[in-house]
């Protein structure tokens, strides 16, 4: 009996540990679960959204989410790390101007979207999907890293290059601020529309 007892209280333990540390990562930042084919194939955004980001050199294939400002007027962060986010007060796909998405390199137990955004050098190629499935291909310019306060969001929100649209990424980048979940630094990814 000792034994059995000894068992079931491991199991409830176990049980209770698990459920602790499940609402510990919910409250430490965006959500973790991988999307699934079926999540990827139906996700659906008006015609002139954009609706998938693709980056082959880094194997990335992500729904994007349409994002607005936080109430400290900062461009909100996805809900997951496995979404890219596209902030509204910027261009659309195809038309002037740059478009600015936002994704998250990583959270307290996972990697995340722009992980490995780093690696991308002038020339890389990457693509936005529209919800009416038009394609749009860009080409890497240039990075730059920023001080987490000093971002230049007037070049984040600009082409890099005149007359050309262009698609700007922007991560998190550098190290983590010692007592909080944010980073000391931002990786800004230029591209122009080929």
């Amino acid at each position: 009996m000792l034994v059995i007892g000894t068992i079931i209280a491991w199991h409830q333990y176990r049980s209770n540990r698990e459920a602790a540390d499940q609402a510990a990562r919910h409250n430490r930042g965006p959500s973790t679960y991988k999307p699934g084919e079926a999540d990827f194939n139906n996700y659906q955004v008006p015609p002139d959204a954009p609706r998938y980001l693709f980056i082959p050199k880094l194997s990335i294939r992500a729904m994007v989410k349409p994002l607005g400002l936080t109430a400290k007027n900062q461009i909100a962060a996805p809900n997951n790390v496995f979404d890219a986010g596209w902030y509204t007060g910027s261009a659309k796909p195809g038309q002037p101007g740059a478009m600015l998405i936002d994704g998250h390199v990583s959270s307290w137990t996972a990697h995340g979207i722009f992980y490995n955004l780093k690696k991308l050098q002038p020339g890389d190629k990457l693509q936005i999907q529209r919800g009416d499935g038009t394609t749009f291909t860009y080409k890497v310019v240039k990075s730059r890293v920023y001080d987490a306060a000093q971002v230049d969001m007037k070049a984040a929100l600009s082409p890099v290059t005149t007359g050309k649209p262009g698609l700007n990424l922007i991560t998190c980048d550098g190290s983590v601020i010692k007592g909080t979940s944010e980073f000391d630094k931002r990786l800004v990814v230029f591209t122009e529309q080929l």
